[in-house]
């Protein structure tokens, strides 16, 4: 399972015309067929593709000749069973989704594993679906395998399912036998509050009552498989629901700054005032990007789009954009059923990461409340969540994510959970705790002032415009040599430089913080908040940070924007280690510091630096080097004498 498993559909293409949204959708509806393993899942969707005429013109043609090419005979399950590890072990391994139609509607069938030891890829199908079929066999009736998906099918709150009993043939299409199976299995549903909308008999194999009445079964009166599916009501349009565009990135083009993502609910336009959770930030969309063609003035749920809004704010990556009267919950807190995966059990205390579409959060489980064996429905305590088991746990983040209640929308109301940077769960929020904030007044006491000190006045007075100098390198690479020696320099000829340290500011400003991803992104999003305040104010911003992702660079330079100069402080690693002036590589070789840059974790060079500086040499001619780039890029005044600069 990833947290890209519990997306929906592919994304469509950007619209270029809003003629195309003026021309009605037909209805969709999402079911998960699941049952015990060879009960006849792929058989029965395979059948449901056949009859509905949904198949590709040839396509039962040729695998017929290909299973009489291997000496095999012909399956309808051949038709789902894509993958060539799925022909050799004749079991289904991952979900697969295929689209049919009847004259009602559109259907994504999502055809779900049932052997136990896929039970996640099973959970990842069902997660995605507004019904289920759930499939027994008529000759086994209800097995452990049949209770477990029926339980799942539950927690994931889906409340419409339809019972096949299939493989009637094999018990002489036995009225007893099939009302057997039917009082059996709807006990165990009603046993959690679940009741079957309908229970069919068919044999897929044959094609009795898959869309076709046949004589084999003269006592039932019931719909067949097809009437069922078009019984089912299927949830309101996602373009009808509230907006949910969720960033996946920010991208600086030209003079533009064009937020990037899909549209996962509901629609927006031109002119639509968005607010940005879990900061809460709000601007309204100025453009729709599109290329090649005339950009569309609205975009709706499935589509990619674009956008560029009327004001800069900071927007980055995992924040979700909605209409601010329906902005989802900018959550510190969850409850979440949770599906645990893994072999070592979940309990209190144990720090996880929650995944939330494109943002992550760390946090600690603060209490497992209940914990539920899906084979049989007991309960074993409620100290520890144990693989395979259900239950409902909360997780206390250390930031806020946008999330809502599962119920409110399903796209923002699933969650993935990692721990030690492996996926071990996935499950619904069931509540979402939002975060206390205080909301900035639009209208209030609280009102920017500017400075009694114009830019030019410092200008004037500095010889140099403000600037953000971003030096980032391996662990001691220099970077605070470089940054001091810089700071002196600038000082003594009369400018006003300010160097940022990164120990320093954890120290003070950023003392909250650890280092982890998360965390080490957090600080450096307030570092270059603070450096860039600095450069809009005239002074000159030194900063010395590993900072050793690009994301994280490339979300301080959105900060710093045209004050923004990334500067690689490049030294190889022996050299580094040979440094060690804190003594922190000698400690990561020994495993005594975990995640260290350039040792047990990565450091990202950057691919297009404004200037490249090799500390292996002098510093002074390092130093006169930033110096001339300085003066190049227009920052610094290049003195006419011995006059300050």
């Amino acid at each position: 399972m990833s947290a890209s498993s519990f997306a929906s559909t592919p994304a469509a293409p950007l619209a270029t015309s809003t003629a195309a949204a003026a021309v009605k959708e037909r209805e969709l509806l999402r079911i998960v067929i699941v049952g015990h393993v060879d009960h006849g899942k792929s058989t029965l969707v395979g059948r449901l593709l056949h009859e509905t005429g949904s198949l590709p013109d040839g396509k039962l043609e040729m695998l017929k000749e290909v299973s009489a090419r291997r000496g095999m005979p012909f399956e309808w399950s051949f038709l789902l069973d894509a993958l060539q590890t799925e022909r050799d072990q004749g079991i289904t391994v991952d979900t697969s989704q295929i689209r049919f139609k009847t004259t009602k509607r559109d259907y994504v069938l999502i055809d779900a594993p049932g052997h136990v030891e896929f039970l996640r890829n099973m959970v990842t199908g069902a997660a995605q679906a507004d019904a289920a079929v759930l499939l027994v066999d008529a000759g086994e009736g209800v097995r452990e395998q049949t209770r477990r998906h029926a339980f799942l099918l539950h927690l994931l709150g889906l409340r419409q399912v339809a019972v096949v009993v299939n493989k009637m043939d094999r018990v002489g299409f036995d009225q007893e036998a099939f009302a057997a199976i039917e009082e059996d299995v709807s006990a165990y549903l009603g046993g959690f509050g679940l009741r079957p909308t309908f229970v069919i008999p068919v044999s897929a194999r044959d094609g009795d009552f898959i869309s076709e009445r046949t004589a084999r079964l003269p006592w039932y009166s019931g719909p067949t498989v097809v009437e069922a599916l078009d019984a089912f009501t299927a949830p309101p349009s996602l373009s009808d629901q509230p907006l949910r565009f969720p960033i996946q990135a920010v991208y600086k083009f030209d003079e533009r700054r064009i937020l990037a993502g899909r549209i996962e609910s509901g629609r927006l336009s031109v002119g639509d005032e968005l607010a940005f959770e879990p900061s809460g930030a709000t601007a309204r969309v100025k453009s729709i990007e599109a290329w090649p063609g005339p950009a569309p003035t609205t975009v709706e749920a499935g589509q990619s789009a674009g956008i560029t809004l009327d004001k800069d704010i900071f927007v980055t990556r995992g924040d979700i954009a909605a209409h601010g009267d329906q902005r989802p919950r900018a959550a510190k807190s969850l409850k979440v059923r949770l599906f645990w995966l893994d072999d070592a059990p979940l309990k209190a205390g144990d720090p996880v990461v929650v995944r939330l579409s494109t943002a992550a959060a760390p946090g600690v489980v603060s209490a497992v409340t209940s914990a539920v064996d899906p084979a049989n429905l007991v309960t074993e305590g409620q100290a520890s969540l144990g693989r395979n088991y259900v239950g409902e746990v909360e997780i206390t983040l250390r930031q806020a994510l946008p999330a809502d209640p599962y119920h409110l929308n399903a796209f923002t109301g699933r969650v993935v959970v990692e721990r030690e940077r492996r996926i071990c769960g996935g499950g619904i929020i069931l509540h979402a705790a939002r975060e206390a904030r205080l909301e900035a007044p639009k209208r209030g006491p609280v009102v920017a002032v500017d400075s009694a000190v114009t830019a030019a006045e410092r200008i004037t007075r500095f010889h140099h415009q403000g600037a953000v100098l971003w030096l980032t390198g391996l662990p001691a690479s220099g970077k605070s040599t470089v940054a001091r020696a810089l700071e002196r320099r600038l000082f003594d000829l009369g400018g006003s430089p300010v160097y940022l340290d990164g120990d320093t500011l954890r120290t003070g400003l950023n003392a909250d913080l650890g280092f982890s991803p998360q965390e080490r992104s957090e600080n450096i999003r307030r570092v270059a908040h603070m450096a860039g305040f600095l450069a809009r104010n005239g002074h000159i911003a030194i900063v010395a940070l590993v900072s050793p992702t690009r994301a994280d660079r490339e979300q301080a330079r959105e900060v710093g924007a045209r004050f923004f100069h990334e500067v690689f402080i490049r030294a190889p690693l022996e050299v580094c280690e040979g440094r060690d002036p804190k003594g922190h590589y000698a400690k990561a070789r020994k495993g005594e510091i975990a995640s260290f840059t350039g040792i047990s974790a990565p450091y990202e060079e950057p691919e297009a630096p404004e200037l490249v500086l090799d500390t292996t040499g002098d510093i002074g001619a390092t130093l006169a080097a930033l110096e001339a780039y300085l003066e190049e890029a227009g920052v610094l005044f290049p003195p006419d004498t011995d006059s300050p600069i």
